[in-house]
């Protein structure tokens, strides 16, 4: 009874945080290895497999997010939770490319109802000021789970499958929902649902309203330039950098078994700098003004964009992973900085978790463009084009930061 009463919600996000992540690396630890060595996945189908994701996210996003701010945050989070591990069940199970495009769909559907409606429940749970501390709590606890989830689905796709992580992280993944039903808790969540209105009406008003606070806000449009280029050169990087490095260090003709060994030690090496550095930021008074986080957002971009350069044309083993652990910690650091950053600016807390659906669907149309055109230059070039591409794509959120930076400056 005691570890139920101290189950306040700002616990149970940052468990539900740690819990999530860890799943999720278990999970991803294994997969673009199985996609690549199992299911036998080529260059533009890897890419595919992601854009049929963000299309789905693309679909779904905004209808989930404004279904989360009329009827429950709270139940969006958990039947969120439920579709993923059944989409990564069905992956897991079954190594076909066909499995793989209807788990990414189940996935996507998934990730559009817990996107935003998490960020909207906390914030209206435990107050705006004390979310900004639990975005950055929150992602620290993630990263934690994901530094001891690494070597624990190494473990198990070395000595058993390549592919029972998967299977494994998505029961996980049901058992997170069971946990949520028991525990999250929505009791200062106030939807918006006027008398005699219909909900499409009420959909439709609420639609019109964040248009008309995109058009007059200045800050909201600029944030949402720089989601669609992240979208735009995120989505190539994410699915070809395994085969990129692979290739270039000639370890294609190592087991499975190694592989997995070698790319979970890549991904631990990511986590553990990912989790100090979100140790900083926690610690430091950088996510409590917008001043500070649009300069570190501005740094952030320009390490990515260098790094990915260095990525795409260095040879040697040792330059590759340090420029893929500057770009994944980066993005890491940055993550929570970003989701501050749009809870500070969101001018009705009823509308909350829609303002992050919408964000989450503009990087979504990003990726959906970017993705199979890389995928395209990869398989007509090469990789390494491919991904030198992707970091010229990036570049002129370098203005959009700068732009943001004078405008709050006055």
């Amino acid at each position: 009874m005691a570890f139920i009463k101290q189950m306040d919600s700002y616990r149970v996000y940052i468990y539900t945080r740690f819990w999530s992540q860890f799943f999720f690396t278990f999970i991803f630890t294994v997969n673009l290895l199985y996609h690549v060595k199992v299911v036998g996945l080529d260059p533009l189908q890897l890419v595919l497999v992601g854009t049929v994701l963000e299309a789905v996210v693309f679909l779904f996003e905004i209808p989930t997010g404004f279904l989360a701010d009329l009827k429950s945050r709270r139940l969006s989070v958990i039947f969120g939770y439920f579709l993923i591990g059944a989409g990564f069940l069905i992956e897991g199970s079954f190594p076909y490319f066909v499995a793989v495009l209807v788990s990414q769909v189940l996935w996507g559907i998934g990730y559009t109802f817990t996107s935003g409606a998490h960020q909207a429940w906390i914030a209206d749970e435990i107050g705006e000021d004390r979310a900004s501390q639990a975005f950055v709590d929150g992602a620290k606890a993630g990263k934690l789970g994901e530094v001891i989830a690494i070597p624990l689905s190494m473990l198990i796709g070395y000595f058993f499958m390549i592919n029972l992580p998967i299977i494994i992280g998505g029961l996980s993944m049901v058992c997170l929902v069971v946990f949520l039903l028991f525990f999250m808790k929505e009791e200062n969540f106030k939807p918006v649902q006027p008398k005699n209105t219909s909900t499409w009406k009420t959909l439709k008003g609420n639609m019109n309203q964040m248009v008309h606070y995109t058009k007059a806000s200045y800050l909201m449009r600029i944030l949402f330039l720089i989601a669609l280029f992240f979208g735009l050169y995120s989505e190539g990087f994410d699915r070809l950098w395994i085969s990129h490095f692979l290739e270039e260090t000639h370890l294609a003709y190592m087991t499975e078994g190694h592989l997995v060994i070698l790319i979970g030690s890549i991904n631990f090496a990511v986590m553990l700098l990912s989790f100090v550095g979100l140790h900083f930021i926690s610690r430091s008074s950088i996510h409590h003004k917008l001043n500070t986080i649009y300069v570190s957002l501005l740094i952030g971009c320009v390490l990515i964009i260098v790094s990915l350069t260095g990525f795409a044309l260095s040879t040697g083993i040792i330059g590759l992973l340090c420029f893929y652990l500057i770009i994944q910690g980066t993005r890491s650091v940055m993550a929570p900085l970003e989701d501050t950053w749009l809870n500070k600016i969101i001018p009705d807390s009823s509308t909350r978790a829609a303002f992050f659906s919408v964000k989450g669907q503009v990087d979504a149309i990003g990726q959906i463009s970017g993705g199979p055109a890389i995928g395209l230059i990869a398989a007509s070039f090469s990789i390494k084009i491919a991904m030198i591409t992707s970091a010229l794509l990036l570049t002129p959120v370098i203005y959009f930061y700068q732009l943001v930076i004078k405008k709050s400056r006055g």
